[in-house]
This record gives C-alpha cells, sequence and structure tokens, in this order.
C-alpha cells in the first residue's frame, strides 16, 4: 500500500536551521523541459541555495498513456521523495503538475517543507482577482490542478473561478526544440483569456513564455517557476 511508502519518511528527523548558503532544495522532474525554467527561476531568486535535480520522465509518458495517476505510479513518485530526503534536501519542489495526489501524500509525512509545482502560483492570482486564466500544455495536468485550485479557494472562502486553455501543440513543438513556435502558440491562445484577472502558465516548462503571453494581454500573467521558488524561500530560510 502506498502508506507502507510514505511510512518511512516518517522515520527521518528533521536538521536544525542552517545558513542560507547551505540549504539543499531537491527538484523533482517528471519531464526533461521543466529543468532550465526552474533552474533560471533560482538563479534569479534564490541563488544562494544549492539545488539538486532528480528527473524521471516515463513517469510523464506513462501518465499520458494511462489517463490518469494509478497507485504504480504513486509509489514511485514517494521513492523519489524519499531518495531526496535521504540526500539531505531541506525543501523539495516537485516541478510536475499532473501528480497532485502523490506529492500530497509525500508532504504529509514529510520532515522538511514539500512544495507542490503550483499551489504558490495559485494564491499570487487569488490574491489579484476572481476570474483566473490557466494556459496549459499538457491535458493531464488540467484536472488535478483544476481540483487543487477549487479546494484553495474553498479554503479561502473566495468566489472565484478557473478558465483553463489547453495548447498541446505548444508541448509538441517544445519537445522538437521549436522554443519559438511554443510561445507563439501560446500567446495566439492567450487572447481567449483577455477578460481574466490574472493567468496563469501551467507548466514549469512554459515559464519562458510569460513575455510573449504578456505582450497580448493586459493582465499580469504568473507562472510557476518563479512564485514556487520565491515561496519555497520563505517556508524553507524564512525571508
Amino acid at each position: 500500500m502506498l502508506d507502507d511508502h510514505t511510512a518511512a519518511l516518517c522515520q527521518i528527523a528533521s536538521r536544525p536551521k542552517k545558513d542560507t548558503m547551505a540549504y539543499r532544495i531537491v527538484l523533482i522532474h517528471a519531464i526533461a523541459v521543466a529543468v532550465d525554467p526552474v533552474a533560471d527561476a533560482f538563479e534569479r531568486l534564490w541563488p544562494e541555495a544549492g539545488t539538486v535535480n532528480l528527473l524521471d520522465d516515463s513517469l510523464s509518458t506513462d501518465r499520458a498513456a494511462a489517463g490518469r495517476l494509478d497507485e504504480s505510479m504513486m509509489k514511485r513518485f514517494v521513492r523519489l521523495g524519499a531518495y531526496a530526503f535521504e540526500i539531505g534536501a531541506d525543501g523539495v519542489l516537485f516541478t510536475c503538475s499532473a501528480f497532485g495526489p502523490a506529492i500530497e501524500a509525500i508532504a504529509s509525512r514529510a520532515p522538511v517543507p514539500v512544495l507542490k509545482p503550483n499551489e504558490a502560483m495559485f494564491a499570487a492570482a487569488l490574491d489579484i482577482g476572481m476570474r483566473i486564466g490557466m494556459l496549459a500544455t499538457f491535458q493531464g495536468s488540467i484536472a488535478p490542478m483544476s481540483a487543487e485550485f477549487d479546494a484553495m479557494v474553498a479554503i479561502r472562502g473566495q468566489a472565484a473561478s478557473l478558465e483553463c486553455c489547453l495548447v498541446e501543440a505548444a508541448m509538441t513543438a517544445l519537445r522538437q526544440g521549436d522554443r519559438a513556435g511554443h510561445d507563439r502558440l501560446l500567446a495566439e491562445a492567450a487572447t481567449e483569456l483577455e477578460d481574466c484577472d490574472a493567468v496563469m502558465l501551467a507548466q514549469f516548462s512554459m515559464a519562458p513564455a510569460q513575455t510573449a503571453v504578456k505582450e497580448v494581454l493586459g493582465v499580469p500573467v504568473l507562472t510557476a517557476p518563479d512564485s514556487a521558488v520565491a515561496r519555497l524561500r520563505a517556508m524553507v530560510a524564512g525571508d
């Protein structure tokens, strides 16, 4: 059972607070194109942190093929989390938005802060307004992200709504090495969300498209990496 895997996380003791230079942040990825955007965010927003990347891109492939998050995938994600703690993580950031329940299973037993990919971005968007738009490039991320958004709205007691726009062709372009085409497709699709108070870019891999999307919208455009790094720094380092 999944609890058998998560129970082991409780046995890892929390470490004392360190100097900022000594913090080790483990980044867990299920898609290779998420690595560079979050590295850029750390370089700009928390350059003192030491980051470690764990990548298993078979998870995103299997998630897309299965059409759902099954028990086997959950266990694989939990094992990645356990390894992050074994190597001395002071904080863990997951960068794939299609694995929310698995991340929650890890966070519930973790000895250090664990952040889901988009929770910080959701909070920032809801601080801006009530009608929030979201551009996504991976179908599998929309349902879990929508559920997480609705849960946060309920907790905050807000009457907010989420309008999603899927642009799968952008992910195809990115995987083929066409970053310019990826950004152009997202900018074109963003016009469908022009009536929103804020627009979020769902996948970490979409972050470099922020400028292109901003150019066609008159509202704030939020990225998951920037929001997550700022939030994790506050949780881990207290600043």
